[in-house]
């Protein structure tokens, strides 16, 4: 079991969360009454809608992190499911959307656009051996 499935399985057990098909027709979703929340792209590649006061908040560590890529613009991130405490990060990054979506809309919020798989912003590989 990669550790996507294993994370797209426990999230299918949340009450508040079903699955479904990502409105970018790409993988899996996870959704709750209020909107996609998930998309699982790969056995890897998972792409996490967080409101803007969300991102603003936790920027600093989701950049210092490692495994987070924050596309300028989107209400989506990219996480790299690399361990199995990059599944814990995620499943706590989705208690903070579903949270989110509780509160008053922030004014800066912008409207849902297609997540970041859609605009290639997923991680690109890289031969490190090459530039040392």
């Amino acid at each position: 079991m990669t550790l996507a499935s294993r994370a797209y399985a426990q999230l299918a057990t949340w009450p508040d969360l079903r699955q479904a098909v990502p409105s970018c027709g790409q993988g899996q979703a996870v959704v709750s009454a209020k909107g996609e929340i998930v998309h699982f792209h790969s056995d890897r590649d998972v792409d996490l809608r967080l409101t803007d006061r969300a991102i603003r908040r936790f920027a600093r560590d989701l950049k210092r992190s490692g495994v987070i890529r924050i596309v300028p613009g989107s209400p989506w991130v990219t996480l790299r499911l690399d361990a199995a405490s990059d599944v814990d990060l995620l499943l706590t990054l989705v208690s903070v959307a579903l949270q989110a979506q509780q509160s008053p809309p922030d004014t800066v919020d912008r409207p849902l656009m297609g997540c970041n798989d859609q605009r290639g912003a997923g991680f690109v590989k890289v031969d490190r051996g090459a530039f040392w």
